[in-house]
Formats: structure tokens, C-alpha cells, sequence
């Protein structure tokens, strides 16, 4: 009995040492990529998403039509290949064979059409809807004009999706790409209404999906090993932390805490230049930092306040100072280098030295009533990171000689953007936006009247929108960038938002990370990324 004791003993022991190897060498070859990003995510609908936070994440979970690369370039998804009439208004997309959900269902034709259907849905309250205009019908779905059937979307077959515009749209295909063209899981959807994002519900088919979620804490997603491209993805999990705390991050980052973050404290840019070397990245970037102004407000309503404003902002200074370089002063609201342009509507003052511009000013903010004995008493809100508030400072310190007495109202990011976007009280208020796709139209349809997911300021103006219209529906590429010229000089007169600076897209990039490529749309797919042991 002993001796059998014995043999069944050390077998015991044999199979739990190989297990426990076998644990081992399981985790130490588990690849997870720390990644911090901004904020948390307001939501993970992909049809009520508006910043670029949850892009991120989304673009992880799901896939579109079209794809990113790691060099932020279009390329196909769930679409292999598709065709464009020769009047440009139809689009036949192949779908991919391969193509499933994280449950292994099949992505099929049908699947999209659900998901365009329920973005323009007025009842899914989509901020950015709008984004897909283009499509036949759309604009009248969402406001509830046509029927959601009405939508120019049809799955042909399984295998085979047709979308029809209402006028020839060049940059369509980039529009795909946006987070708002990544589709839902039908089935998920019509079980969990909107608790489909949940991660006991959520159904993917991107290369990762989501296992967790501990708000102010971090986000987990594993490999998707239903995604196409699966065995070309080397991370097997990605964890997203919120970094609002920019000094932080970077305290984190040196720690080894964290392999990437998307932003970095700009006050600290001397030190990361000479401490962090090339894991501290500045590059172009598509993007305009910006103050709304409040035009339901009776004292900024009055245009004279506006540009005086405007006028006396160095802008040299807080781009080279405030931001440490990490950004370009900005007197027009389309950046330049955008596509399908030119150059952008600049204002007449930007050549004009701060002394002459101080004291136009003070002549204009005088007309309009206000001056050091009379002062004008006006709130800045911005959402919690040392840049802004320093920014918002700043600009405090360039108006007080005018007779500008400002107060300064932080919140975190999702209440920032939840009081624009919910037509909260304020008198100007910090925001930015980053290019969802090269293209002037992105930049100006944001103050629309009827875009009220974006236009913050309120602003109405019917001019604006028929030169708005006119662009939309003219297909010569050098008639219609004129006319979006004509747009934005009426935006730079009447400036509903204040532009300050174009941005630098800023990223803190291990050098154990590789795969990380800097683009001009600050792209980057965790399924291109590899950390090294």
C-alpha cells in the first residue's frame, strides 16, 4: 500500500508541476498592452459616441465597411473590395467570407443595414448622425420626415450591401470609417435595448471585445478569436486607463505603468524632450483647439464683443508657451493642408502686431459699452487638464487690460460635454475638434443650424447654411471648395467659436511598444501594436 501511495503521490505532484508550468508559461507569453487614453468614455454606442475617446475603443471592439491601417490609411474591413456608379452615387460593397461576431455569428449585408437604420433612427438620439448625411434619405429619416425602410441601404444578399446617396459625395468611403459606420449586432440590440454595451451582453467583431468596464478605473478587451485577422494580432489584451491627469500619466508612463498615452502635460515638454527622447512624440495633426461662445448670452451676442475677443488673443504665445510647441497658432477655423481646399478663410488681423490688435480691441469692446470702467464679466468652462486651465488663465491675464473680468468653471470631460452638448448655460467654454476625415466640410458643418449635437454656440445663421447646402450639392471639387470658402468668411466674421491654435497630436510611446505609427489623423489601432518582454 505504501509503495502504491508513493507512485500515486509523485504522479500527483509530476501533473501539478507541469500544470503550474504550463500556467506560467501561459501567462509570461499573455501580450497586454497598457493604454492610456484621456478620459473615460461617455458610452460605447457607437451610434451616440461624439468624442474621441471612446474612438479609440471602439475602433478596437468593432469594424466597418473600411478600416484604418497603422499609418491611418483607408483600407478595406468587412468590405473586401466595392465598386462607385459612374454618377457617384452608388456603392456596392463585397462583404468578406471570413467575417463574424465575437458569438461566431456571420457579418452579413443585413447587418449593416440594421445599424444605418438605427443611427438615423430619431429615437436612438445619434449626436452624430449627421456624419452620414450622405446617404439617400437620411436627413429625413433622422428627423423624423421618412421611415427608417426609406434609408438608400440594401443587402442585395448575405455577401452584397448597396448604399445609394442623395448627390455624389467624394470622401464617402473615408466616412465609413468613422466610428458612427462601425455596425451593431442586431440580435444583441433587440435582447439588451441599450445595455447591449454592457460586457456580459456585447457582441463585437472587431479584433478585441470587451470584458470589462470600472468606470474612473480602466477598460478591458481580449482578442477576438473570431476576427478575421486574428492571427496577425499580437496583443491579447488591452487595458484602457482614463488619464485626465496628464502629470500623472507621464509619472505612470516613466513607471512603466503605462506602455502609450495619447496626451502629455505640455508644461513638462522641456523635460520629456530631454529625458524620454523618441518615446515623447509630437506630429501633425488634423485637429483645431477652440472656445465656443455662447450666442444665447445678451453681452457676447454682440458681435463687436466677439472679435475683440478674438483680436487681443496671443496666440504665439499660448501655442509656443502654454503648449509648449506641441501646437500652431490658428487664425481660421479649417486647418491648413486640409484636403479638397486650398487655403483656409484667415483673419484679417493675423499679420497685425499685438499692439494694434490690443488696441482695436479695446476700440471695439468700447462700442459695444464695455471697457475697465464698465467692466465685461464673462465665465470660461473647461474640462479638467492642467493645459486648459492654464490656456483659460492665460487668456484671463490678455483680457483683464480691456476691462474683461473672467471666471474660470471646471469639470470633468463627460460633464463638460454633456452641458454643449445638452444646451447648458455658459459664456465661452473650451472645446476642440479633431478631422474625422480630410475634408473642409467636416469642420464647418459643425455650427450648421440644425446640427444641434455640435453647434454649442447656438448659432443660426441662413446664409451660412445655404452656402452649406449649395457645397453639399455641387460635385466639381474647385466650385464647391469656394463656396466653402464663402462659409467660412461668414464664420470668421461672425465667429461662433473662438480658433486658437491647430493642434499637435502628442503621444507618449514606449520604446517596448512597436507598431505605433504617427498619422495625421492620430489613428492607432491596438491590432497593429506589439509590446516586447
Amino acid at each position: 500500500m505504501l509503495r502504491t501511495f508513493t507512485k500515486t503521490a509523485l504522479a500527483a505532484v509530476l501533473l501539478a508541476s507541469a500544470s503550474m508550468t504550463a500556467m506560467s508559461v501561459s501567462a509570461m507569453a499573455e501580450v497586454v498592452y497598457h493604454r492610456g487614453n484621456t478620459a473615460d468614455p461617455e458610452t460605447l454606442d457607437q451610434h451616440k459616441t461624439s468624442t474621441t475617446y471612446e474612438a479609440h475603443i471602439l475602433r478596437d471592439l468593432y469594424e466597418g465597411l473600411v478600416a484604418y491601417s497603422a499609418d491611418g490609411k483607408i483600407i478595406p474591413g468587412v468590405a473586401s473590395e466595392w465598386t462607385v456608379s459612374d454618377d457617384g452615387k452608388t456603392y456596392t460593397f463585397k462583404l468578406r467570407d471570413d467575417a463574424k461576431w465575437s458569438n461566431g455569428d456571420p457579418v452579413v449585408a443585413g447587418d449593416f443595414v440594421f445599424s444605418l437604420q438605427r443611427i438615423m433612427n430619431p429615437e436612438t438620439g445619434a449626436k452624430y448622425a449627421t456624419v452620414l448625411y450622405p446617404i439617400l434619405n437620411a436627413e429625413a429619416i433622422n428627423k423624423g420626415e421618412k421611415k427608417g425602410e426609406e434609408l438608400g441601404v440594401k443587402a442585395v444578399d448575405d455577401h452584397t450591401l448597396e448604399i445609394t446617396l442623395g448627390a455624389a459625395t467624394p470622401y464617402f468611403i473615408d466616412l465609413l470609417a468613422h466610428q458612427t459606420g462601425l455596425p451593431v449586432h442586431p440580435a444583441s440590440v433587440e435582447k439588451f435595448g441599450t445595455d447591449f454595451v454592457k460586457p456580459e451582453n456585447i457582441v463585437t467583431n472587431g479584433a478585441f471585445t470587451l470584458t470589462e468596464f470600472v468606470p474612473n478605473d480602466h477598460i478591458t478587451a481580449v482578442k477576438n478569436p473570431n476576427f478575421h485577422d486574428a492571427a496577425n494580432v499580437a496583443v491579447d489584451k488591452v487595458i484602457y486607463y482614463p488619464t485626465e491627469d496628464r502629470g500623472a500619466a507621464l509619472r505612470r508612463f516613466q513607471a512603466g505603468e503605462l506602455d502609450t498615452n495619447n496626451d502629455a502635460p505640455t508644461e513638462q515638454v522641456k523635460f520629456m524632450r530631454e529625458n524620454l527622447g523618441d518615446q515623447f512624440r509630437v506630429a501633425p495633426y488634423l485637429g483645431t483647439y477652440y472656445y465656443a461662445v455662447n450666442f444665447n448670452d445678451e453681452a457676447i451676442a454682440k458681435p463687436e464683443v466677439r472679435q475683440a475677443l478674438s483680436i487681443s488673443i496671443d496666440r504665439e504665445f499660448l501655442a509656443d508657451e502654454i503648449w509648449g510647441s506641441t501646437m500652431v497658432a490658428a487664425y481660421s477655423f479649417v486647418p491648413p493642408g486640409i484636403g479638397n481646399y486650398g487655403e483656409p478663410a484667415y483673419a484679417d488681423y493675423m499679420d497685425m502686431p499685438m499692439i494694434d490688435r490690443e488696441e482695436k480691441a479695446a476700440e471695439l469692446l468700447k462700442a459695444a459699452g464695455y471697457g475697465p470702467e464698465n467692466p465685461l464679466k464673462l465665465t470660461i468652462n473647461y474640462n479638467t487638464s492642467e493645459n486648459h486651465k492654464n490656456t483659460a488663465v492665460a487668456l484671463a491675464d490678455m483680457w483683464k487690460p480691456l476691462g474683461v473680468e473672467i471666471s474660470l468653471i471646471n469639470t470633468d470631460t463627460k460633464t463638460h460635454y454633456a452641458m454643449l452638448r445638452d444646451g447648458g448655460d455658459y459664456d465661452l467654454a473650451r472645446a476642440g475638434w479633431i478631422g474625422d476625415y480630410s475634408d473642409p466640410q467636416n469642420f464647418l458643418f459643425l455650427v450648421e443650424s440644425d446640427n444641434t449635437g455640435f453647434n454649442y454656440s447656438h448659432y443660426k445663421n441662413p446664409d451660412y447654411d445655404k452656402l452649406m447646402d449649395e457645397a453639399a450639392a455641387t460635385i466639381d471639387l474647385e466650385k464647391r471648395a469656394a463656396i466653402l470658402k464663402q462659409a467660412e468668411e461668414l464664420f470668421m466674421r461672425d465667429l461662433p467659436f473662438i480658433p486658437m491654435m491647430y493642434y499637435g497630436s502628442i503621444n507618449l510611446v514606449s520604446d517596448k511598444v512597436s507598431g505605433f505609427e504617427d498619422n495625421l489623423l492620430n489613428v492607432h489601432p491596438s491590432r497593429y501594436i506589439n509590446i516586447s518582454k
